[in-house]
């Protein structure tokens, strides 16, 4: 039987044995169906002491309905950068009150970061990292800071880069769940279907994965769904899912 997590006191108390504590879940929970996951997460794992992280992109209304199904109080983290299409935006209040999530918790970079790193706004046509950085990860840094877990949209067949992700993941201190990391691209539209869930109105223009939009473009026929992402780039990924978020989680100065 699993001993019961200890809190952890500060963000820079990593526990040695979180990526064997993140394996020895997934090998008893990885298995179980998409809801249930997300029941015994909430209510019997990380009681109180999780919340979930959501882009309301294109794929966001599944796990946003299951979670609503378990707890509408739990906490959803956005992130504001600053770059979102307005589109995003109404969607997020839209899903909102769709199925009366009444936590969501806005994070926005810090201003004094912003004006130092990326003054005129104009970060990502230089260096997208840093603006990633400056945009998304350290703010998810803060968001997640109170908690020892979140909950996460992520599915394998998002990308080729996701092709062997796991249910439980440790990250710097805290434990990563994707409940839907096993499901298919029919599983997620039979969903949708099924409970009539509203669409982020970019799909219907071939937006698949919705980032901020100077660096998101519509997916071209046959490309995977996160092919819009930083087109014309090697980067696949903003970071938050990266070791950069790791680090700053590790990092007893934020």
């Amino acid at each position: 039987m699993l001993a019961k997590p200890r809190p952890l006191d500060r963000i820079g108390d990593v526990d040695d044995g979180i990526a064997a504590k993140a394996a020895g879940l997934d090998a008893l929970y990885g298995h179980l169906k998409p809801l249930e996951i997300i029941e015994r997460s909430a209510r019997e794992l990380f009681l109180d002491e999780i919340a979930a992280v959501s882009s309301f992109g294109a794929d966001s209304a599944v796990l946003l309905h299951m979670i609503a199904k378990i707890d509408r109080t739990l906490p959803v983290i956005f992130l504001d950068t600053g770059k979102h299409f307005e589109e995003t935006l109404g969607y997020r209040d839209a899903l909102a009150a769709d199925f009366g999530l009444t936590n969501i918790r806005v994070i926005k970079p810090e201003e004094a970061a912003l004006e130092r790193i990326d003054p005129t706004g104009n970060l990502h046509q230089s260096d997208t990292d840093a603006c990633c950085d400056v945009r998304k990860v350290e703010p998810l840094a803060r968001g997640v800071a109170p908690f020892r877990a979140w909950l996460t949209g992520r599915k394998r067949f998002q990308a080729a880069t996701r092709a062997a992700l796991p249910v439980f993941e440790a990250v710097g201190p805290r434990i990563r769940i994707n409940p839907l990391a096993h499901w298919t691209t029919s599983d997620q539209a039979d969903y949708m279907r099924a409970h009539a869930l509203r669409e982020n109105p970019l799909v219907a223009y071939g937006y698949l994965s919705i980032g901020c939009f100077p660096c998101t473009q519509p997916v071209q026929p046959g490309e995977d769904a996160r092919s819009g992402r930083w087109a014309g780039h090697a980067k696949t990924e903003c970071g938050i899912h990266l070791s950069g978020l790791e680090k700053s989680l590790t990092d007893a100065s934020l």
